[in-house]
């Protein structure tokens, strides 16, 4: 029984039940010791006063009759007592007056004070027992009995119930042994199997096993049915939750087929508007050429003015066309990102604007970008949709100011510190109302006449912000210019800087 892991339940009970008992008898025995010791003690001291009573009765004339002769007779008599150790008679004075057994020269025992009224005292002495009682005759004092004795009788008593207690303790420990085995089938080897149980279930993952039940009603009958009934419950919940994993694959794989398709028709229609639409296009601006070309002088002024207006519709439905393919292309793009220094990226934009920066003496105001990990061709993209805004929608204004920059603000959703970009001009501006509408393809908040653009720029720079993990919003005021902000995803910024100033401004000689 003790041979289980001292941390199984079984070993538990074990010496539980065996430490339990042990204690319980020792502090049995030790009861048991003390009360012997005690009565012991008492027994002794009851036949030694017996025996100085006897002394004391027989020797009060010898004591009166100055006979010591006759004393040590009575004295004598006490060599039938194993445990004596000597006895000596007092006279009323303190005197030594016989002796047993005589031993000429040795030194007597002291007598003690005893407390008045009484005529007994005795007291342990090491390893004996010392008795003294007054002798008295005729109600006066006559003399002193003295008598010592060892304890071996005590001592005998000691060791024989050590020996009884022994045997009783390990009975018991026996008796623990072999009820421990009725406890290990009622208590502890329920507990292990369904320790057990649960140790397979856990790393197999199989609900279908049952641990077997045992008949008792118990907590033990109750905690392995509800097993039981928890197993059978996570079974059905598995099954069906298995069915529904396999339902969802189901769909997922036609829904994936669909999007194939979808793809493939998305990519014929791509190549149907980049080839089969550009045609119609190419000529009809081609013949409205040769029109305002060879047939100016037979056209009147408000055909001319009609052609015009045909050849300009023909270039922004070819500029729509490309936006809206470049869109769809960036929405099925693999980014190829890489530590990209965004401050030369802003340099090849500006290079581009550089002719209608000079032309209109645009106020440019730079800050200092760092290298960020992204997309260098697309994140380009997005600072050439939203400079060449800026460079559009300040044209009526007397002194543009375009500014591109960075700041820290606290994320989102966290509080957390993240790296905003912006972009800020002083232009027309827009309501602060429509800013939902400014990042929907083809939605627009001025009108063609005031400022050109096919409404897809905005959509296309929001799709590649959301592809590079970022957010994109926008601030504005009618008539005070706005502000675009933008991130990309969190943790691919900031991998170093170039060491410019926060904020530099620039003029238009670039």
């Amino acid at each position: 029984m003790l041979t289980d892991r001292p941390s199984s339940i079984t070993a538990k009970l074990t010496w539980m039940n065996m430490l339990v008992s042990a204690a319980a008898l020792l502090l049995a025995c030790a009861a048991f010791a003390t009360y012997e010791v005690i009565s012991v003690r008492q027994n002794m001291v009851r036949a030694l006063s017996i025996q100085a009573q006897i002394i004391g009765f027989n020797s009060a004339s010898a004591l009166l009759f100055d006979d010591p002769r006759s004393a040590g007779n009575t004295l004598a008599a006490l060599k039938a007592a194993p445990d004596l150790i000597d006895a000596e008679i007092f006279t009323a004075s303190g005197e030594l007056f016989v002796a047993y057994p005589h031993r000429p020269g040795e030194r007597h025992l002291p007598l003690r004070w005893v407390a008045g009224g009484q005529t007994e005292a005795h007291w342990f002495n090491g390893r004996t027992l010392v008795l003294q009682r007054q002798i008295v005759f005729g109600g006066k004092p006559a003399g002193t009995v003295l008598i010592r004795t060892d304890l071996r009788q005590l001592n005998k008593r000691l060791k024989a119930d050590a020996v009884i207690a022994g045997i009783v303790l390990a009975a018991c420990m026996a008796a623990v042994l072999l009820m421990s085995s009725f406890l290990r089938r009622t208590i502890s080897e329920p507990v292990v199997r369904l320790a057990e149980m649960a140790r397979i279930i856990s790393h197999q993952k199989d609900y279908s096993v049952r641990i077997a039940a045992i008949p008792s009603r118990d907590e033990l009958g109750v905690l392995m049915e509800s097993f039981n009934e928890m197993l059978a419950q996570i079974q059905v919940r598995d099954g069906a939750l298995l069915q529904a994993h396999n339902e969802l694959e189901g769909r997922v794989e036609e829904r994936t087929v669909q999007l194939m398709g979808a793809n493939r028709e998305l990519e014929a229609f791509s190549y149907s508007v980049s080839h089969d639409l550009r045609a119609p296009l190419r000529q009809i601006s081609g013949f409205a050429k040769i029109l305002s070309d060879e047939y100016e002088a037979q056209i009147d002024v408000a055909g001319q003015r009609y052609l015009k207006l045909i050849q300009e519709g023909a270039r922004n439905m070819g500029r729509l066309i490309d936006d809206l393919i470049n869109m769809g292309r960036i929405g099925r793009q693999e980014l190829f990102q890489k530590p990209t220094d965004l401050n030369d990226l802003l340099q090849f934009v500006l290079n581009d604007l550089q002719t209608e920066i000079e032309a209109r003496s645009i106020n440019l105001r730079l800050g200092a970008l760092p290298v960020v990990e992204c997309d260098p061709g697309l994140i380009k993209q997005v600072f050439a949709n939203l400079l060449s805004n800026a460079v559009k929608y300040t044209r009526y204004q007397e002194h543009p100011v375009i500014e591109v920059g960075q700041s820290r603000q606290n994320g989102q959703n966290t509080d957390a510190e993240e790296t905003v970009f912006f972009v800020r001009d002083n232009g027309a501006g827009f309501d602060q109302k429509y800013e939902n509408k400014l990042f929907g393809v083809f939605q627009r908040l001025h009108r063609a006449e005031e400022f050109e653009g096919t409404g897809v720029g905005l959509a296309t720079v929001r799709r590649i912000i959301q592809n590079h993990g970022g957010r994109i919003w926008a601030k504005g005021e009618i008539g005070k210019g706005a502000t675009f902000y933008f991130t990309l995803k969190p943790g691919g910024h900031g991998v170093g800087n170039t060491g410019m100033p926060l904020m530099q401004e620039v003029n238009h000689d670039i």
